[in-house]
């Protein structure tokens, strides 16, 4: 059976770090990604006063519960989103001035949501340019907790570095939501938090995170699931090809995970094992009409396949993909409309219709890690494919081409 092995995932080794640097002892964290994110994560808390020490194979964080060492810290949180987020928020729970910086691409993206949450529950911070952007400054002095609204129709990484909070707060948090996108990562956050001692009560969109603190624990990083996504759909384009991914299965926490059965639904054979799951192609792609705002970050992976289907394919409810790492769903619309095969958006939908894609053209990456890995997966069946910034893969997977290209041959 082809097992190809997928790095540790990105968001869960986001939110181990946060919980290992808050929690009361010395937590040990097996199998993390080492990348471009992961790596300014763990810089930003070194940065910040945190002991981070990192082997091949496993980092050890030393909690403070009280919060950073540093009285003031200058963090720069190059491209990564849940650096960009999480970071001020676990700051804010400290004592002392921190700023905190990011990338022109991260700088463009939003963080108004959680920012404005934050201030209303006391924390003096202040975007230094454009309002709900970085960078920012945050003068700390512990959060006193309470009640606090918040949308997270645009981010569930907002949801998710308020809920890591709660427990630093002096008297627990209740946060009210009154949108939500990309539920699954905050069933991540919930199910991780669990495993570092805290349990948050939840009644619909309302979420009570009591105070008293983590417990440090040791935690195995689980493979990417939006990374094992372009594997999945390598085998899916492929009659004949098997690929296996061992270490996600149906215990597996990532939602992304459910974009197997979307290959399921097209016509690929899939079984998922408690340890692993497995996906054939057997000749056939058929079209669809797909709701993935639940999995959007494997949107790019679906349309990238699309073409290959024998009817169209029609992605809905993904308009949170327009403010990721670029515009993903216009990124994908011109990247095939540059293959000559004919595309149609609106404001949260795109639809592809089939038609072998032109050989020889040049992906526009817009900087995007995950641009770059699907349509890696459209080369496999598209000769001559090239891209302007392959090196952008480092942001979550830099070994992805070496990797893509040992891939097991069809049987």
């Amino acid at each position: 059976m082809p097992a190809v092995d997928i790095p540790g995932s990105k968001s869960l080794t986001a939110r181990a770090l946060f919980l290992a640097a808050a929690a009361d002892g010395v937590s040990t964290l097996v199998r993390p990604l080492h990348s471009d994110d992961t790596e300014g994560f763990a810089e930003g808390l070194t940065r910040l006063g945190y002991r981070v020490g990192r082997s091949a194979d496993a980092w050890q964080v030393d909690g403070r519960p009280q919060g950073p060492a540093a009285a003031e810290a200058d963090v720069f949180c190059r491209d990564g989103a849940t650096t960009a987020r999480f970071l001020p928020t676990l700051a804010a729970a400290g004592h002392g001035t921190y700023r905190f910086d990011a990338s022109p691409q991260m700088r463009r993206r939003p963080l108004g949501p959680l920012t404005r949450a934050l201030r209303d529950l006391g924390v003096d911070l202040r975007h230094e340019e454009a309002e709900g952007h970085h960078p920012l400054t945050v003068h700390a002095a512990g959060v006193e907790g309470g009640e606090v609204v918040l949308d997270a129709g645009e981010s569930s990484q907002y949801l998710t570095a308020l809920l890591l909070l709660g427990p630093l707060t002096r008297t627990g948090l209740r946060i009210r939501v009154t949108d939500l996108v990309s539920a699954p990562y905050v069933e991540i956050t919930l199910a991780m938090m669990r495993a570092f001692g805290v349990e948050v009560a939840r009644d619909g969109l309302v979420y009570d995170v009591p105070a008293g603190g983590y417990r440090a624990t040791t935690y195995a990083i689980e493979p990417d699931a939006s990374t094992a996504s372009y594997f999945f759909a390598a085998a899916a384009v492929t009659p004949g090809r098997e690929i296996t991914v061992p270490g996600l299965g149906s215990g597996a926490l990532q939602g992304d995970l459910r974009f197997v059965e979307v290959l399921r639904r097209m016509g690929a054979e899939v079984e998922v094992a408690e340890d692993r799951t497995t996906v054939r192609g057997t000749g056939e792609l058929r079209g669809l009409t797909v709701n993935m705002r639940d999995i959007s970050d494997t949107m790019p992976t679906l349309a990238a396949i699309a073409p290959f289907a024998s009817g169209p394919v029609r992605i809905e409810d993904v308009g949170n993909t327009r403010v990721k790492e670029c515009d993903r769903l216009e990124a994908c619309a011109d990247n095939l409309r540059r293959l000559g095969v004919r595309v149609s958006t609106g404001p949260d939908r795109i639809e592809i219709h089939p038609g072998e894609p032109a050989p020889g053209a040049e992906i526009r990456t817009f900087g995007d890690h995950r641009i770059v890995m699907s349509f890696a997966v459209t080369a496999l069946r598209t000769p001559g494919l090239t891209y302007d910034d392959p090196g952008c893969v480092r942001k979550t997977f830099p070994g992805f081409h070496e990797a893509f290209a040992a891939l097991p041959a069809a049987g």
